[in-house]
Formats: C-alpha cells, structure tokens, sequence
C-alpha cells in the first residue's frame, strides 16, 4: 500500500492510535517499538477492537486489514508529512531549550482568537509526537503550531522535514540536554538546525533581534524582529517585579505569567499575533486568558507567603534565570531547588554555579536536593540532601510570614512534592 492509499483510508478513519489501550473505533493503529514493547503484537487485538487497519512490520504478525510496512514508524511520519502537504496550511515551528511549550501555548492562545487552530499537546515534540501532532490537523484547520523538542543533533533537522514550517521561532540557546548535544555549541548547532531548514526552503523566522547570537545564526533568513525599539515589534516589558504587564501599540497587555524570562516568551506570541493581521485587542484578549499550568511558573498565594511553583523541568539556564527573578521581590526568600538532569560531564560544576549564585544574590535560605547537589559544599543558609527523602525526613521550618518561595527542579525530582510537605 503506497502513503497516498494509506492517507485515503487515514481520511476515511478516525484517526490513528498508537495504543491499543486508547483505541477508537475505525481508527489506524500504527505499531510502534520500543525498548521494552513490540506494538506488532497487539494489532490483532487492535483489528479486533474496531481499528479500521493496522500496519505493522514484522511479517510473521499478518493478517486481514493488516498493512505489512518496512518501518511502521517511518510509514507515521511519511503519512504525517503527506497530510501536511494535502491540508497545505502555515505551520509555525517551534524549538529551544528553555520555554518551548509556553510559548507554544501563548502562540496558540493569541492566534486562537481569530483562527482554527490544533497545537502540540503538552509536549509531544519529538518523532513520534510530531507526526500525531500534524495527523491531529483537519480541513477546518487554519494555523498549525508545532513544538519540536531534541536531545540531540540531527532530530531538529528530521523533524522539520516532517513538519515542514513555513515559521519558525528559537526560544532560546540554553545548557538544557548538554550530555546529548556534546556540550553548550553542540545545543546551538542542534537548535539552529531549524533556521538551517529556514534558510535552505526560503521561509520566515521570528526573532528577538536583541539576542545577538541568534540573530547571527539567523543570517540569511527572512526575519520579523521583536526586542529592540528598532524592531518590526516595538514591545516593552513595563513591569517584571510581579505578573508581566507589556506594552505594544499604546496598549497595555496583562499577563498571567511571572519572571522577566517569560518576556520574550508573550512577547514573540504578540509579534505573531500582529503578523497574522489580529487586531491589538484581539491579541490583548488572548494574552491575557492565558494561566499557565503544568507546575511552570504558576504562582501560588497562601496565607502568608507566596510561592513561585517551576517544576515542570529545569536546566542551568532556567535555574538561573528562577533564582534571579525570585531576587527581584523584596521579601523574605526561599528556594528549594533540585537535581538538573542530563547536564553531563559538567554536572558537578554547573550544580555548584547554583548554589554559588544563589549566595551571591543573597537568597536568604536554600535547600539543594538530588545526588549532584548532595555531595556539594554548601554556603552558609544552603543545605544540600542526596535525595527528596532526606530533605522530607529534615526539613521541620516554618516558611516566614511575607516569604516568597520558589520550587524548581528537573521533571525528574517531582518537586511539586514539596507543596504537601509545606502544607504539614
């Protein structure tokens, strides 16, 4: 069966599933492999359940309404691709290291305002996330906005051929996924794969023309700037102590979200908003319905103090920029910080660069959890735990009335716990 037969039956279905546990009647079950599970085994339980076909790739498993491929993954993101093609809509891809996916949900939630549009859920944005992302995409879709996440060099530029953006935006150049990409140039080499793409197809960039080092690596693409004065998007940044209130067109735009870091995270979703011809009110709206979730810099009011909750990932990037902004209040601070994962060989260095900076901006108490801070030295009001059970086990202090409080760590250390154990 070619991919155009095979996008047929996908335009005559409901869909397609990758688990059989989510199933849905008439859908097309593409078994995946993995480490630890082999997807060809289940599609005839799949068939059975109602799937309309499933291909699979290992012969001995066929059967009716089967489809025998060499790669089913492959044949997901080949029949992904084809979609895109046929629905022939903008795409605006999205990748960095810090901020993907809130600044995919604020793109979304502006863009959302005038037209139809399906964006990444959550984060699925790697190769088998995007294809469902792009398959998720109808007729009816005016705007497709695509997260593309990596670890690696090379899986940016493999995604971009499925996904093929007519936009693109790079968050940032961060020490995220460092042990993967070999080190900081091996991040911005990975990253850059989609301005490469960008380039090589004569397609459009967004850009925060104040970062110097992406608009280097952006040369040769045609740009639409926000940062500067000098920029095609003039928007300032008008108070970063608190919730992010912006400035654009005589307009102010209240925001939901906190940290100076988040700035150019709204105000990229405001250059685009632009862009695709939504009035200044429109764009207004769509910002200021946002609340972000997913533990990522929500803030939570309690009774006496307040806390900062950043615990969906963290980075030495992001941990950075946490620590400096919780150093903009001029209250009491407190930060629990944890492990950064998949920091590599300089694991050790970039966790003690926490803690140094942490002193140096005076955070008036840190506790430092997880095995790359548990064997640091810690500066005088800084204690470090190997794991979250030691830290659990410890900790007995009252945070004090009036503190501000930030929770950040990597996916990993779950330090959203931390919320319970203040709570008690």
């Amino acid at each position: 069966m070619t991919i155009a037969e095979l996008h047929f039956h996908f335009l005559n279905s409901n869909g397609v599933c990758t688990d059989t546990r989510s199933l849905q009647k008439n859908q097309i079950y593409i078994s995946l492999k993995g480490d630890n599970f082999n997807g060809n085994k289940f599609a005839k339980q799949a068939l059975l359940d109602g799937a309309r076909l499933a291909v699979i790739d290992e012969k001995e498993y066929e059967d009716d309404y089967t489809v025998l491929v060499d790669n089913a993954l492959k044949t997901l993101q080949q029949l992904a691709n084809y979609h895109r093609n046929y629905l022939n809509l903008p795409i605006i891809g999205l990748t960095g290291s810090n901020g993907k996916t809130t600044t995919k949900e604020l793109i979304n939630a502006v863009l959302s305002e005038k037209y139809v549009t399906v964006a990444t859920k959550g984060n699925l944005n790697n190769h088998i996330g995007v294809p469902l992302t792009l398959l998720s995409m109808d007729t009816t879709t005016e705007i497709g906005i695509v997260e593309m996440g990596a670890n690696h060099q090379g899986e940016i530029a493999m995604l971009c051929e499925i996904a093929q953006p007519n936009f693109g935006y790079i968050t940032n150049f961060g020490k995220a996924h460092l042990e993967g990409f070999g080190g900081f140039e091996g991040v911005i080499k990975g990253k850059s794969e989609l301005y490469n793409y960008l380039r090589d197809n004569e397609e459009m960039a967004f850009i925060n023309d104040t970062d110097k080092l992406q608009v280097e690596k952006a040369t040769g693409i045609t740009l639409q700037t926000f940062g500067s004065t000098e920029s095609n998007y003039p928007i300032s940044l008008v108070n970063g102590s608190e919730s992010l209130k912006l400035s654009f067109k005589e307009t102010a735009i209240n925001s939901q979200l906190i940290g100076i870091y988040n700035y150019t995270n709204i105000a990229v979703a405001i250059a685009m908003g632009t862009y695709f011809d939504l009035s200044i009110d429109q764009v207004k709206s769509g910002i200021e319905k946002y609340i972000p979730a997913n533990n990522r810099s929500q803030i939570i009011k309690k009774d006496s103090y307040s806390i900062i909750l950043d615990a969906y990932n963290a980075n030495p990037t992001s941990m950075a920029a946490a620590l400096e902004n919780l150093k903009t209040t001029t209250t009491t601070t407190i930060a629990f910080i944890g492990n950064m994962f998949e920091v590599g060989v300089t694991s050790k260095a970039e966790h003690q660069a926490m803690l140094d900076l942490a002193h140096h901006l005076r955070i008036d108490q840190v506790y430092a959890i997880g095995p790359d801070f548990g064997t640091l030295a810690p500066h005088v009001n800084q204690e470090v735990y190997e794991d979250y059970n030691a830290f659990a086990k410890a900790y007995s202090n009252k945070i004090p009335t009036g503190a501000t409080v930030l929770i950040k760590g990597s996916r990993g250390m779950k330090m959203e716990r931390i919320l319970n154990l203040l709570e008690n």
